[in-house]
């Protein structure tokens, strides 16, 4: 997407930059966060997201904290940082990306091992491989993906994980944005992505700023075109991967691929291999956000459009089952069912 950035380190390195959003497709609006609150409030208000994305938020919010910390003492300075790193970790409990960057950044600080003078260099070297790596990994992804669709197909998407969710490319659009570069011509089925509606206000902004046949349709519209014919492939990315394979995403993803199943669709999962957490079992330890029940009722409309007594729950993911599950593309390769052999085989 040309001159448009996610999140990048301000070039005083003193602040976390990102683009808003909450505002998208109306306004581009970039924030500039320098306290730990507004880093917090951006994660979880969604103005950043995207696993990637969060995680490279993370990285060099954790930088522009240490800064910050008033402790030179090796013991004082991780003690404070450690701190602000498990308030960030609670902003979005479900998105492995966000406690696998706090911790990588922790682990950086551990090992140099010095006080704060010594540890500002290491850490600034540690966020900016975060996302110089989340990069190289968009595109290996995107290469993978590449493979496993040919120019024409149909390829209906939920939510976001493009260039929007990650440093560049992302991983769920990537094949998509990569594809459109060589040449290759798609026709994308937007999912509207209730209630936040990403895939309208993100997904369908960014395909077509790329220059890709895109079509935003409702979300209960997505059966109807796989027994149309119209869907040759489902792409979603995930916030967390377990090491059976079952995966967590935005609520409605698991909706899409009990259908995929249903009509013969192959239904396809990307991500990074720091979205695999190998700890977590099944999908059942995966633990589900809740959000507000003000963002069905009021979000996006210019009045409720339910009763003030009116009772909402508001799971922000579902988790998909593996069996469901067709492939699953990392930066390393793809991996079939079942994903307990196939994952460890790729990452060990």
């Amino acid at each position: 997407m040309d001159r448009i950035f996610t999140v990048r380190l301000s070039e005083d390195d003193r602040a976390v930059e990102i683009l808003d959003q909450t505002l998208l497709p109306n306004e581009i609006k970039y924030l500039r966060l320098e306290t730990a609150e507004s880093i917090y409030e951006a994660i979880f208000s969604l103005r950043v997201r995207g696993a990637p994305a969060i995680g490279i938020a993370a990285g060099f919010g954790m930088f522009v904290i240490a800064q910050q910390v008033e402790r030179t003492d090796f013991e004082g300075f991780f003690e404070e940082l450690s701190r602000a790193g498990e308030y960030l970790c609670s902003s979005r409990p479900t998105a492995v990306n966000l406690s696998f960057a706090v911790n990588r950044m922790l682990a950086a600080a551990k090992k140099c091992g010095r006080g704060k003078a010594e540890q500002l260099p290491v850490l600034k070297a540690e966020c900016t491989a975060i996302y110089d790596e989340d990069r190289a990994m968009c595109r290996a992804i995107s290469e993978y993906g590449l493979t496993l669709v040919k120019s024409g197909d149909g390829i209906l998407t939920h939510c976001n994980a493009g260039a929007l969710a990650a440093s560049e490319y992302g991983t769920g659009l990537g094949p998509l944005l990569l594809g459109k570069e060589k040449g290759y011509d798609f026709h994308v089925f937007s999912d509207e992505t209730r209630p936040l509606m990403q895939g309208a206000r993100l997904t369908s902004f960014e395909l077509d700023h790329a220059g890709i046949d895109v079509t935003l349709i409702c979300d209960n519209a997505a059966s109807l075109l796989m027994k149309q014919g119209k869907i040759n492939a489902c792409f979603v990315g995930c916030d967390r991967v377990a090491a059976n394979g079952d995966t967590a995403n935005k609520i409605g993803t698991r909706s899409v691929a009990v259908n995929a199943k249903y009509h013969g669709i192959p239904f396809y999962v990307f991500c990074p291999s720091s979205t695999i957490d190998f700890s977590c079992r099944s999908g059942d330890d995966i633990v589900i956000e809740e959000r507000s029940g003000d963002e069905i009722k009021h979000g996006y409309f210019s009045r409720p459009v339910a009763g003030e007594n009116v009772k909402c729950y508001n799971p922000a993911f579902d988790v998909t089952d593996a069996e469901l599950i067709t492939a699953i593309v990392t930066e390393r390769g793809i991996c079939r069912y079942p994903y307990t052999q196939s994952l460890k085989e790729l990452f060990g």
